[in-house]
């Protein structure tokens, strides 16, 4: 009788609650499906707002044709886009909507997925993760106001120069105009980013600032091929508006891992003497 008393008035112990990081295969998919569920309702809704102001993005979007063409702005040909089919105008209104949507939502999604990863790291890679995510919006929106405010003028106005060379009448469709300017945008936003994985390649003692050194020479060559397929024009001007910072971000890239490696080894220095102290 005492041993079923004390048997039932003992309470049970609660069951120790599981972690993210003991997560199973299936517990891990189930978040990943919530995190991309999350980014699809982020990336709908910057295309709705994209629709509903879709007026006012595309004036906007209209400033380097405008900037490019100068005085040619009130010609009713030359100064405006057109269209060569019936449904030429949904192109154009997909391809505003659907980036548009894309670059309001990028900021909530890279957070959704950084907090996905942040559990499975460190703590000194999850202090990393804030300034990382910071940089890599920095250096996004310097690529793309660069490549927006510079280089597809440029492009634009090279156009615009061998067309009048050539005794060309200028026709230019809308789709191929936002093409063209999505893709340059998009493309220089991506590329500034290079200086940061060179950073935690330098972090993470996978590159070494004596090799950025060693391959100066090499990256010139290739970050003039890289402004070829990003440019699509033939003109050197545009090369050189973009080859010439790609260049500069690398030297900051060289000058900031040099500066890593040494604290890195002023760090090591400082923590062999210490163990050398207690011994």
């Amino acid at each position: 009788m005492r041993q079923a008393m004390n048997s039932s008035s003992e309470i049970p112990e609660p069951e120790p609650s599981v972690s993210h990081g003991d997560m199973n295969f299936l517990e891990h998919l189930d978040e990943l499906r919530k995190v991309i569920f999350q980014c699809l309702i982020c990336f709908i809704l910057g295309m709705v707002i994209v629709g509903v102001a879709l007026p006012f993005f595309a004036h906007f979007l209209n400033w380097p044709l405008h900037f490019a063409l100068g005085d040619r702005s009130t010609d009713p040909i030359e100064g405006g886009l057109n269209t060569t089919g019936p449904m030429g105008v949904f192109s154009v209104i997909l391809q505003i909507t659907f980036f548009g949507g894309f670059g309001l939502s990028l900021p909530f999604m890279l957070y959704f997925v950084s907090r996905f990863i942040a559990p499975g790291l460190t703590q000194v890679e999850k202090r990393m993760i804030k300034p990382a995510i910071f940089f890599i919006l920095v250096l996004f929106i310097i690529g793309s106001v660069f490549s927006f405010g510079i280089l597809v003028p440029s492009a634009l106005k090279a156009s615009l120069f061998f067309n009048d060379f050539f005794e060309y009448k200028i026709l230019w469709r809308a789709d191929a105009y936002y093409g063209l300017l999505i893709w340059m945008t998009l493309g220089v936003g991506i590329v500034f980013e290079f200086p940061l994985v060179l950073l935690m390649l330098v972090h993470l003692h996978i590159l070494q600032v004596g090799q950025l050194k060693k391959y100066r020479r090499h990256s010139i060559v290739a970050f003039l091929f890289v402004a070829a397929v990003i440019t699509p024009t033939s003109d050197p001007i545009t090369f050189l508006f973009l080859a010439a910072p790609l260049y500069a971000l690398y030297e900051i890239s060289i000058f900031l891992g040099a500066r890593l490696e040494h604290k890195r080894t002023k760090q090591k220095l400082i923590s062999e003497a210490n163990a050398s102290e207690t011994i």
